[in-house]
């Protein structure tokens, strides 16, 4: 059998495969339970990364789920991409992830047992370097390639960070650098350049970790993931749910090393667009911005990093922990005030 790329296999590439925001609020629009309850920490209520049940006065159990379609040909990376970004959920609610289920769907009769094979090992590595098994599992015949992780974690419940719990004169520190869409759409045309794939690699395989670590300091008071609906995207729903507004300053956000030249040379991806149509409503850009620098702005993250808002205060020393942590683009972009809810671009 000739094996075909995987990502041509796929009309869309990791986190750029999530639905629109808005599209996603509209089919979630009305759905509450009927029944209280008083267990349930954090549901759906407010966009945030994961579902948190609390056990006892001790113990909280995350769960999550995450899977989308190839961002890259190696099935290897792939495996590793996807399982990472799974796990992220638990990490950016403060949580120690404690095991995963495999999520598979795989075209048959298209792809070699050797390729999918490889794409399990790369979920099944990653894990190993999370510390928890992948203990089962299930898998479909799909008319395109789907893997992914069902993700459990455990978490004390003064731990549990929310993305609604920004405080007025917190300040924002974002890990990871910006621009894996814009990558990812390189890459599909064949042009990205081979130090810029081993650069997405090494930041899409980064385990957020850090998350749980930074939970546990008492000056972070939210934290979320940066991935399908940008690094705006996400603010947005800081913003919201806390009731606060979010400035950034763009001369300040960490873009990975050719995400603009490509940005500008036009490799976006069509969720960037989709993003802004969705909550652009909600953002205040500079005037004059180039249509490509906000494409970068919305550009969706695939196992993107956390975004942080804590005590202004202990910003740099936050900061400067996280990066001695292994996340040498760990940088300060902004600040959370009270006003109305939104987010600002300096």
């Amino acid at each position: 059998m000739s094996s075909p790329r995987l990502t041509d296999l796929a009309h869309g590439g990791g986190c750029g495969c999530k639905l629109a925001p808005s599209v996603l609020q509209e089919l979630l629009a009305g759905k509450t339970s009927a029944m209280p309850f008083a267990q349930l920490l954090v549901g759906r209520e407010s966009s945030d990364d994961a579902a948190v049940w609390q056990v006892d006065e001790r113990t909280c159990v995350i769960a999550t789920t995450d899977f989308f379609m190839p961002v890259v040909d190696d099935p290897y990376d792939f495996g590793r991409i996807a399982a990472a970004n799974a796990l992220s959920d638990v990490y950016a609610m403060g949580g120690k992830p404690i095991m995963a289920l495999a999520i598979l769907g795989m075209p048959l009769g298209k792809l070699e047992v050797e390729t999918v094979r490889a794409i399990l090992a790369g979920g099944e590595a990653v894990c190993a370097q999370a510390g928890i098994p992948v203990a089962g599992g299930h898998s479909i015949d799909s008319v395109e390639p789907i893997y992914g992780l069902a993700a459990i974690g455990l978490c004390a419940p003064a731990n549990v960070r929310r993305n609604a719990g920004a405080q007025a004169g917190d300040a924002l520190i974002l890990t990871k650098g910006i621009g894996v869409g814009v990558y990812s759409a390189a890459f599909k045309k064949q042009v990205l350049p081979t130090e810029a794939y081993a650069e997405m690699l090494a930041s899409t395989t980064l385990l957020n970790r850090i998350g749980t670590e930074l939970a546990k300091d008492e000056d972070v008071h939210a934290i979320t993931d940066v991935t399908g609906f940008g690094l705006l995207g996400h603010s947005l729903e800081m913003a919201r749910g806390s009731g606060l507004r979010i400035s950034i300053e763009q001369t300040r956000i960490p873009f990975l090393a050719q995400a603009e030249a490509l940005a500008e040379a036009g490799y976006v991806t069509g969720a960037s667009g989709r993003n802004w149509n969705s909550y652009g409503d909600g953002v205040a850009l500079p005037e004059h911005l180039p249509a490509w620098h906000r494409a970068l702005l919305t550009d969706p993250q695939t196992s993107g990093g956390l975004l942080v808002a804590c005590k202004a205060e202990r910003a740099e020393a936050i900061r400067a922990m996280i990066e001695a942590a292994g996340y040498p683009r760990a940088s300060l972009i902004g600040s959370v005030a009270a006003g109305a809810p939104g987010v600002e671009v300096a």
